[in-house]
């Protein structure tokens, strides 16, 4: 059964068509991966799933639950968690404070994030503008989780990242995957390290979804087609 169903969804800024037609489903338990070249809508439909931008046409429901007119709090609320791109943590709230700033009663505690990121038990009293990128990262993640979601999104989470840091994160996806069962939509341009944990993908193409399969089946054809430069 889908937690997450986006269906035929269209979005505009303005005046200005971003999204042409987009087609999603997030099982329980099951990592997606959204895919696409820059700027073909990936960021976009994210912003129409935790409701910070409506859909124009086409229908989003989350837990059977119809999100049309439902804001963006009020997906938080209803267990859609996000790691935004480009971390944007709160930079004069120390680590504890970030964490604290959006919980939510559930299994998803400091102590858990801690165990996670072990970085960050020692970073506790740290403002989070003094933290390294990496650390900004897990703490962006860790916040997401303090909310106790049902849906982690994950926006380009590894994105500007040093290696070793970056197959932190993976192994940390991985771990969530594993041991926590929670449904994940990733988006990350690394094959290799999507490989490791997507059981399906969504490939977008001027905002609309043109290919959507299991993970194993995206070949090094489909992966030209859509993703080469």
């Amino acid at each position: 059964m889908s937690l997450l169903s986006a269906q035929g969804i269209t979005a505009f800024y303005g005046p200005s068509q971003a999204l042409f037609g987009v087609d999603i489903e997030v099982g329980e338990g099951e990592v997606v991966a959204l895919m696409g070249r820059n700027g073909m809508g990936k960021s976009t439909t994210i912003k129409v799933i935790c409701r910070m931008l409506p859909e124009a046409s086409g229908h989003v429901t989350f837990d059977s639950q119809d999100m049309a007119g439902v804001p963006s709090h009020r997906a938080a609320q209803a267990g859609i968690g996000l790691v935004p791109e480009g971390r944007r943590c709160f930079a004069p709230l120390t680590v504890e404070e970030n964490l604290i700033s959006a919980a939510r009663p559930g299994a998803w505690d400091i102590a858990q994030v801690t165990r996670l990121f072990p970085q960050l038990a020692a970073r506790m009293d740290q403002r989070a503008a003094s933290l390294s990128g990496g650390e900004q990262q897990m703490l962006a993640i860790g916040r997401a989780l303090m909310t106790n979601p049902r849906l982690l999104i994950l926006d380009e989470a590894t994105e500007g990242l040093a290696p070793v840091v970056r197959q932190e994160i993976w192994a940390a996806i991985g771990e969530l995957k594993a041991d926590a069962g929670l449904s994940i939509l990733v988006v990350d341009k690394s094959l290799r390290e999507l490989a490791s944990v997507a059981d399906r993908a969504v490939i977008l193409e001027r905002g609309k979804s043109v290919w959507t399969g299991k993970f194993e089946t995206l070949d090094a054809e489909i992966s030209h087609r859509f993703l080469g430069v």
